[in-house]
């Protein structure tokens, strides 16, 4: 059984049918597919003669934009009717040839028919391409209504016959008819360049009008050929011009925002209006000749204002713009940071008036600088590693003092005046100090430094806390390793055993009475740990004698073959007494102080002769203990006459008219306030050992290498120590070697050193 389904389409036309078969013995039913056969019939001969016209009529109406007198279904079966005969002959004379000729030549007379109103138009260029702009646009309304009749052709005929589609057709007769001409071709890209120079400028233009003719040459397939090139010439004159007034007339900050803005404005008019493929170039220009054209005299142009003033958005932007144009600017730029840092930094540090504040502005800078890193230069690791450098070299341009100061400002942290801030606090403020201790080379002197305000801390008792002190240490020994903070450690030590023996010492006084009724609270400090102290002599109370004698005898009795050395410049007291009648008071003082004081038990006047005479306080440490006494904020002592300079017959008495309100005084304590004497001998100190170690360095590498040069002894020499020494010293060592027969010069050259076993 077969169902026959032509019927549905025109005589002639190509489909299928469907044909099914069923078998009385079975059930299975099998489906066919067949092609439709095409009719052989022929045409009549003047089929195409009579329905031209009609077709003809109907696209001069569309042309025309008028209404065409047949019906547009009639038509449209005409059209599918004449692409489905089959020509007898060829097929440039089929039916459909013949009628894709006939149009393309309507199409072709009517496009020409448009050129003489764009050719005579004398109006302005926006005129001009306002006009130019409703012609695109009508003819390409008008093609689209064509292509919609006519589709039927272009999807048979136009597909086999390897033609240009009905809207191709039509876009390359106006291509070549209106755009190919030069008058209107000029006009149409002169007044396309001049709108987008008038926004360039800051003025409004119409947008919509410069996109569609844009969209206009790119569908004609002419944006690459006729307006790309020009463009992009005009905008490179456009920048460079503008890049050199600029750089000239601007300020640094001001010129990166305008770089900024022209930028976001030609990405803007990508965004909009020009083609896609013409953003790199376009782009590549603006920042050819706003930033890399200038990079040296961006960089030359204040942009160590820009840091110094904390312009940081400016700097990120100009981070960002330069990060642009690869690695030139970048590079530029970094070496200008670094640069900053060494010149700013160095005026901080060789100052010496500024040394009571320098470790507060290291910080200071260096959290700047931080911030600069993190906000600007978004974590560069190149950028990191030039300002590790430059802060490293500037910081180290006066040797020591920094290490010293440094020193010094933890040690402020540490004791006790600190209690305010809480641990978590004074943990960050540790750790800003250790990352200042990173860069410098004399770690030795920080070391001797805050060896010695250790002591003081531990001895004295001014230690905020504990926890923060072995804290201290921790973050000490993993910066710079065990052997390091080995005395550090052994000081804790000391300090801990001190307590044990105390202790013990208690159990044994228990019952045997105490002369004078004090106590005392000795600390037994290993010599090699602690700083070196000078040895003074000073005569004290029976009492105090009695109390040392009894402590040496307990202390040798447990522990034989040791000496102990009694220091005095670190001892205090706490004396109880009064002033006036009834009104008790605690006083927190030194040990020299304490024996100043004493003497009025038995005096009530004494001059400073006297006074040192029964003590033998040495002189320096006895002027500044009576002034701490007689012209401090508390004064316990009258003087006669009462002046800052002391005198041999300067005469002092108890201040019997002495009142506080509260019960324990403390007397500021001469002791903690260091001299410029003892910091220089500090220092000496530390310049003593390093030669020691330069010794050890040069027989050590003589030991190994039995003969050496004199260049490679020096360069082994640096690589082997950490501290920074000249090589003037260097060559003093050698020579101090060389005169105690470690090691002698080599009879062939006396440039080469030999190991003496």
């Amino acid at each position: 059984m077969e169902k026959d389904i032509r019927s549905r389409y025109p005589n002639g036309a190509s489909s299928t049918f469907l044909s099914s078969q069923n078998s009385s013995s079975t059930t299975t039913k099998k489906l066919v597919i067949k092609n439709l056969k095409s009719s052989t019939s022929a045409p009549p001969p003047d089929y195409f003669d009579k329905i031209w016209p009609l077709l003809k009529q109907a696209l001069q109406a569309i042309l025309n934009g008028t209404t065409s007198p047949t019906n547009e279904e009639q038509l449209y079966r005409h059209i599918e009717h004449l692409c489905t005969i089959t020509s007898t002959s060829d097929t440039s004379s089929s039916p459909a040839n013949l009628l894709y000729e006939n149009l393309k030549k309507v199409l072709d007379d009517h496009v020409q028919t448009i050129l003489p109103a764009l050719l005579s138009e004398m109006g302005d260029s926006n005129d001009y391409l306002r006009l130019l702009n409703a012609t695109w646009n009508d003819h390409s309304i008008r093609s689209m209504l064509i292509r919609q009749l006519f589709i039927y052709l272009d999807r048979t005929y136009v597909l086999h016959a390897s033609v240009p589609s009905i809207w191709e057709l039509s876009q390359d007769l106006f291509r070549r008819y209106i755009m190919k001409n030069s008058i209107i071709s000029n006009r149409c890209m002169l007044g396309l360049l001049k709108l987008i120079e008038q926004e360039r400028r800051g003025e409004t233009i119409d947008r919509s009008l410069v996109k569609n003719l844009i969209r206009m040459l790119i569908d004609l397939h002419l944006y690459k050929v006729d307006f790309e090139h020009w463009f992009l010439q005009s905008s490179e004159e456009l920048y460079r011009n503008e890049g050199r007034q600029l750089i000239q007339t601007l300020e640094l900050s001001q010129y990166l925002s305008h770089i900024e803005r022209r930028l976001w404005e030609e990405q803007s008019r990508i965004n909009n209006y020009i083609d896609q493929s013409t953003k790199l170039q376009l782009i590549h220009i603006v920042e050819n000749n706003l930033i890399t054209s200038h990079v040296k005299q961006m960089l030359s142009k204040n942009f160590d204002a820009l840091i110094s003033e904390n312009r940081f958005a400016s700097v990120a932007l100009m981070y960002d713009l330069l990060l642009r144009v690869g690695p030139d600017g970048i590079n530029g730029l970094r070496e200008a940071f670094g640069n900053y840092i060494k010149v700013s930094g160095r005026a901080l540090v060789i100052d010496p008036e500024k040394d009571d504040k320098l470790v507060d502005e290291l910080l200071d800078f260096k959290e700047k600088l931080d911030r600069f890193l993190h906000e600007c230069f978004h974590n560069n690791e190149k950028f990191s590693n030039i300002l590790k450098d430059s802060f490293e070299y500037f910081i180290n341009q006066r040797a020591n003092k920094p290490a010293e100061l440094i020193a010094k400002a933890v040690d402020a942290r540490l004791r006790t005046g600190n209690k305010e801030a809480s641990e978590e606090e004074l943990e960050k403020i540790l750790d800003r100090l250790l990352i200042l201790f990173r860069f410098i080379h004399g770690k030795d002197v920080f070391e001797a430094f805050y060896k010695k305000d250790l002591a003081k801390r531990l001895l004295v008792g001014k230690s905020a806390s504990v926890d923060a002190e072995k804290s201290m240490l921790l973050k000490l020994k993993q910066e710079c390793g065990n052997v390091f903070t080995s005395k550090l450690e052994g000081m804790f030590k000391d300090m801990e055993l001190s307590k044990d023996i105390m202790t013990a010492f208690d159990q044994y006084m228990h019952g045997r009475g105490s002369p004078g009724n004090i106590g005392m609270s000795v600390c037994v400090l290993t010599m090699g740990f602690w700083p070196t102290y000078p040895t003074v002599s000073a005569v004290l109370p029976p009492e105090f004698c009695r109390l040392q004698e009894i402590f040496t005898s307990f202390y040798l009795s447990k522990h034989t073959g040791r000496k102990l050395q009694w220091q005095y410049t670190l001892d205090h007291c706490l004396l109880k007494g009064w002033l006036k009648e009834k009104a008790t008071k605690e006083f927190h003082v030194s040990l020299y102080q304490a024996l100043v004081l004493l003497l009025f038990n038995q005096h009530q006047e004494l001059t400073y002769s006297d006074i040192q005479e029964q003590t033998k306080i040495p002189a320096i440490e006895l002027q500044r203990t009576v002034l701490s006494l007689a012209c401090g904020k508390i004064r316990l002592l009258n003087k006669k006459p009462l002046t800052k300079e002391i005198n041999p017959d300067d005469r002092f008495t108890l201040n019997i008219s002495f009142e506080h309100k509260l019960i324990r005084i403390k007397i500021n304590q001469v002791q903690l306030k260091e001299t410029p004497e003892e910091n220089n001998s500090t220092t000496q100190r530390v310049v003593q050992d390093r030669h020691y170690q330069i010794d050890a360095a040069i027989v050590r590498i003589m030991k190994t290498r039995k003969t050496l040069s004199h260049a490679e002894l020096i360069s082994e020499v640096f690589s082997q120590l950490k501290f920074p020494i000249p090589t003037s010293m260097v060559k003093t060592r050698i020579e101090s070697l060389l005169e105690r027969e470690y090691m002698k010069r080599s009879t062939d050259s006396a440039n080469v050193y030999e190991y003496i076993a």
